[in-house]
């Protein structure tokens, strides 16, 4: 189990990968400033399944990334 600042580094660092450093500082502070419910933002915007199957569909949809 990774520590609570091996989870802040590892997930600034995906983010910044993927989102370049600025953009990434900007999602940080959007979760900040505003209240935020993992909870009914993950039921709206995530697709429905097991951690699983949504693995297994990002797998493939990464496959077909040029």
């Amino acid at each position: 189990m990774m520590t609570d600042m091996e989870i802040q580094t590892k997930g600034m660092r995906i983010l910044s990968d993927r989102l370049g450093l600025v953009e990434a500082e900007r999602f940080v502070s959007f979760i900040q400033r505003e209240a935020f419910d993992y909870t009914a933002w993950r039921a709206s915007n995530l697709p429905a399944g097991t951690v699983d199957e949504i693995s297994a569909a990002a797998m493939a949809a990464r496959k077909t990334e040029p």
